[in-house]
């Protein structure tokens, strides 16, 4: 059993049954989460004897980094890969006083947003809360920033669940990771430096904000619901009525702590005038700020981007409105690392990587590994129509 991902409370048990005083799971999690132990062994305040039988039926498993980028601006992603070889990516963003670690929470994704490569790669399966949680560990360890640094000296000072997958289809696991990560002996990270990213998932929203507490991210790409079903099918479950009305009702919701709208600037799509005008419109009364999001294209992308000088007379019909509204400049496009890339790059690899292997075999034995790699696809199709509540096969 990975230690990694359980909650103090499953430590504590844990111990129990092997004879272990309570005092001890508290022991256990600093050295994993405060201190950023590797092994067992490191743990010089357990007895030898302990740290002995915890080795015997126990691990401290990260994500493995099967690569690791660092682009020409500083941001660095991480190819990671878990206990069934499966991968995901993570990326870190650096700034000047503080950075954002950005996690991932499925591999693959449910959606099919249609400006996003990563949407484009199915849902393979949902990541558990260790695998979230083994992210930001991950990210710790390529910096170096252990023991656990105050708020002010923390280079990796935020969380943000913008990687790959809807966080709110894989709400228990991200929850879980959340406690972990804000646990206040451990990893530290205070609940408003975690944003959480969604496409629009209005049953889970208030959840997100009684159980999680954390700051809400919503990507929302258009201010009608004709131009947001085209681009994102998710707002054909969920129209924008029903999302706003859930944003209004936010748990904590309020000037001191806007809900952030993401909004990708499309060519021709969303990006004009009228459509600023109809942001203005739809979101009275709502304490938000937008982040205006150049598109970053990818090979056989359906779009354009905007012009810098469309996004910024957009920027400024929302500004004269009285809306915060910035220009996200794109950060590490040269490793693919910015908004809506993720792991296309290590996808499209393993692709050819795979396209050569076949080649080279007999046909019998290219028949066999096409056929096992279709029942794969199935498995994984049934259980992406499992998470989205639809039954396998339809």
């Amino acid at each position: 059993m990975n230690l990694i991902g359980l909650t103090r409370a499953d430590l504590t048990t844990l111990l129990a049954e092997m004879g272990e005083k309570p005092y001890r799971a508290k022991q256990l999690w600093h050295w994993i989460y405060f201190r950023g132990a590797r092994t067992f062994e490191e743990m010089s305040t357990l007895s030898r004897d302990l740290r002995r039988r915890l080795a015997e039926i126990h691990t401290l498993e990260r994500p493995r980094v099967a690569r690791e980028q660092t682009s020409t601006d500083g941001t660095r992603k991480w190819l990671l890969a878990f206990s069934d070889n499966r991968e995901a990516e993570a990326v870190h963003i650096p700034e000047d006083d503080r950075g954002a670690v950005c996690v991932s929470s499925q591999v693959g994704c449910t959606l099919t947003c249609r400006f996003c490569h990563t949407g484009t790669q199915m849902l393979v399966r949902n990541l558990e809360p260790g695998e979230i949680v083994g992210q930001f560990l991950v990210a710790r360890d390529s910096y170096g920033e252990w023991p656990t640094p105050t708020d002010e000296t923390r280079r990796l000072s935020n969380v943000v669940l913008m990687g790959m997958g809807e966080p709110l289809f894989n709400v228990d696991n991200v929850a879980r990771a959340v406690s972990i990560l804000t646990d206040g002996e451990g990893l530290a990270l205070s609940r408003r430096r975690i944003t959480l990213s969604t496409a629009g998932v209005v049953p889970m929203i208030e959840r997100c904000g009684h159980e999680m507490g954390v700051n809400l991210a919503v990507s929302l790409h258009a201010a009608t619901d004709a131009v947001r079903s085209e681009i994102m099918p998710i707002n054909r479950k969920y129209p924008l009525d029903q999302l706003m009305a859930a944003l209004r009702a936010y748990p904590g919701v309020s000037n001191a702590r806007r809900i952030t709208l993401e909004y990708v600037m499309l060519k021709g799509i969303n990006d004009s005038p009228a459509d600023a005008r109809a942001l203005v419109h739809l979101v009275r009364g709502l304490p938000c700020k937008f982040n205006l999001i150049p598109f970053n294209p990818w090979p056989g992308a359906p779009y354009d981007g905007s012009s810098m000088r469309t996004i910024e007379r957009f920027a400024d019909i929302l500004a004269d409105a009285g809306l915060t509204a910035p220009v996200r400049m794109p950060r590490g496009r040269d490793i693919l690392a910015a908004c809506g890339q993720l792991r296309s790059d290590s996808q499209r690899e393993r692709l050819q990587g795979y396209r050569a292997r076949l080649a080279a075999m007999s046909p019998e034995a290219r028949a066999a590994e096409e056929a096992a790699h279709a029942r794969a696809r199935t498995r994984a199709s049934d259980e992406a129509r499992a998470v989205l509540g639809a039954a396998p096969g339809a």
